[in-house]
């Protein structure tokens, strides 16, 4: 297991930032995930781990040791791609047992290794297919197993899932944790689903525009988003924000919603506009609520119930148990938020309040 400090680190490509001051520890056998949009400087950031980036500023240290200039091969990577970049003339077998190969291992080992990787990850029926023919799913797989099977101290993968299907993802979710949690790696894996994220790390590094935003544990972020971006892009739905100004009112403070009502009593130290959010997940039906909105569409998944709301300037969900009874589609909807759900914003910082 491998620590790695990322110190101040940025990239610049010319005139264009692609990462900025990044101050980041990933713990021995960490698994933390960079989460972002496409752009915000998360492969940035892996390829300078990996060692196919040299930093423009700052540095990173394994274990203490300084890994700038120091090449690929010398720093104990495994590396995962989006594009799988598997060698298609050769058998799945010969493809898992490339890398032990070629750091000399012995063809027992080898044969034990390759035998434990192809069972976890369920390629035993076909090590000995080529792999030229093979579904983009198998693949995938295949391109996981041949880098992890080397045991490399700190395991890096970037966006390995999106380009397979719905139900394959979910599978390797839980194969990726199992691995990781088996050789006790230091993970780093790069995604824009936040369902990924939160299903798999022990803690999550949200970065947009070069910037890292937010570090913390799945449920840090997910309750205490640093800003409106890491509010709206955490969760499925992400946070509902609406614009409101901070007012008294008999019962103590509220956030005046306008045409949505307004919030219950709430605790805030300044005054003036604000962004006041709440997860749809939270949304409480309550015939005497303070929040009203309409309903602008229905739509049911399941178990679930999603609310599309409206109120002059305003949008919202609700997301509800499939058994709640909901009004129609353009008639109100009233509801409750418990008070300590709700998180409020700084409307002109965008920052948590």
């Amino acid at each position: 297991m491998t620590e790695i400090v990322m110190q101040n680190l940025g990239r610049d490509f010319g005139d264009f930032t692609a990462l900025a001051d990044m101050n980041l520890t990933i713990g021995d056998g960490e698994f933390v995930a960079l989460l972002g949009p496409s752009g915000c400087g998360k492969s940035t950031t892996m390829n300078m781990i990996a060692g196919m980036l040299e930093p423009t500023s700052g540095e990173i240290r394994f274990d203490g040791r300084r890994m700038n200039g120091v090449p690929m091969a010398k720093r104990g990577v495994g590396f995962v791609f989006q594009n799988y970049a598997i060698f298609t003339h050769m058998s799945v077998r010969e493809n898992l047992a490339y890398g032990l190969k070629a750091q000399g291992v012995s063809r027992s080992e080898q044969a034990r290794r390759v035998g434990d990787i192809a069972e976890l990850l369920q390629l035993t029926p076909m090590l000995d297919r080529k792999a030229a023919g093979l579904s983009v799913n198998i693949l995938q797989r295949l391109a996981i197993g041949r880098s992890a099977v080397v045991e490399p101290a700190i395991f890096l993968l970037d966006e390995p899932l999106s380009n397979v299907d719905a139900a394959f993802r979910a599978t390797m979710r839980g194969e990726l944790k199992s691995l990781q949690r088996q050789f006790r790696q230091t993970m780093v894996y790069v995604t824009h689903d936040q369902l990924e994220a939160m299903t798999m790390a022990d803690r999550i590094a949200v970065m947009d525009h070069g910037k890292l935003l937010q570090v913390g544990t799945p449920l840090e972020v997910y309750n205490n988003p640093i800003d409106t971006f890491v509010a709206r892009f955490i969760g499925a739905p992400g946070m509902n924000l609406l614009r409101g100004r901070v007012t008294g009112a008999d019962t103590g403070t509220v956030i005046d919603l306008g045409a949505a009502g307004h919030s219950g009593p709430v605790t805030v130290a300044q005054g003036g506009e604000v962004w006041f959010g709440f997860r749809p997940e939270l949304v409480q039906p309550d015939a005497a609520g303070p929040l009203a909105m309409q309903v602008s569409m229905i739509e049911r998944i399941g178990a679930r119930i999603i609310l599309h709301l409206a109120a002059g300037d305003h949008i919202a969900k609700a997301v509800l148990d499939s058994e709640t009874p909901v009004p129609a589609q353009g008639e109100t909807f009233r509801f409750s938020v418990p008070q300590t759900e709700i998180r409020l914003f700084d409307a002109q910082t965008e920052r948590a309040l």
